[in-house]
């Protein structure tokens, strides 16, 4: 595998899309294997709708996290060596794993609003990284990824509230009026790779029988000292855990003011919780 060109884009942008990273016959039992597990009912840290309303499919299908603590292969592919070889290159360090996350967004649910995961994480020094593999093609119709192209090189910003409408989550992130939001298009076995103050959420999903289903890894760089509480203990890619400074959430964030006709950002003196995420 190639990273070279990724690389590149990945410097410019926060992002990068690695294709087929995983196999078809893999991907299928993803799928199967976290319908099963969703099916058999409520799992540790469920997190349903951060902000509720009746009749929501996110209430039939609500998020798993931490899976890694107590399902095997969710262990094993947050520790896979594809992933831990890109996350090398994209990151210039070694990785260490903090997180996994499936989010399975049925047929007429609803996506997230903008936002930038180190908010949550709050990996420090450093940034946090996100591996994002489609188990379903991913278009604007059943919700795909939406990235605010170079907003990795941005500090993390204060949060305003969300359209609820549109977002499960009630907090979103503003930018400056004209700024890109670009959609992530993706096959299921593609990986999306971006940087923890990447700005990014998703459509809702629109269509009318398809599933928009995403297992995530996060992971923070070797050279951090410090993430949340909820995010230990941390794992090397060998599968050793260990403890590190544990913070809680939120923390000091940005505002964006107007410097003469132009958008420039600055750090608040004050400090926000954070309330929920992707």
């Amino acid at each position: 595998m190639n990273l070279t060109q990724h690389k590149a884009f990945f410097d410019e942008n926060g992002y990068a899309v690695v294709q087929g990273l995983f196999t078809p016959d893999e991907v299928a039992q993803y799928r199967e294997h976290y319908m099963r597990l969703r099916a058999q009912g409520p799992k540790p840290g469920d997190m349903v709708a951060d902000t509720q309303k009746s009749g929501d499919p996110l209430q039939r299908y609500p998020r798993m996290i931490h899976m890694h603590r107590w399902d095997d292969l969710s262990l094993r592919w947050v520790l896979d060596a594809r992933i831990a070889d890109s996350l090398r290159t994209f990151l210039g360090d070694e990785p260490l794993a903090v997180q996994t996350m499936l989010y399975f967004k049925p047929a007429g649910a609803r996506g997230q609003a903008l936002h930038q995961d180190n908010f949550y994480l709050r990996a420090h020094p450093g940034t946090c990284m996100a591996a994002w593999l489609a188990l379903d093609p991913c278009d604007e119709e059943n919700g795909c990824m939406r990235v605010v192209p170079g907003s990795h090189t941005w500090p993390i910003l204060c949060t305003a509230q969300a359209d609820t409408s549109a977002s499960f989550t009630d907090v979103t992130v503003p930018i400056p009026d004209g700024q890109e939001v670009r959609p992530v298009l993706m096959d299921a076995g593609d990986v999306l790779f971006f940087n923890g103050s990447l700005v990014h959420g998703s459509y809702p999903n629109t269509s009318a029988d398809r599933f928009r289903r995403a297992l995530i890894g996060h992971y923070i760089e070797a050279k951090a000292e410090q993430v949340t509480k909820f995010d230990q203990p941390v794992l090397k890619m060998d599968g050793t855990a260990f403890e590190m400074d544990g913070v809680e959430e939120g923390g000091p964030c940005g505002v964006w003011v107007d410097r003469s006709g132009r958008p420039e950002i600055e750090i608040a003196g004050r400090q926000l919780l954070a309330t929920g995420h992707e």
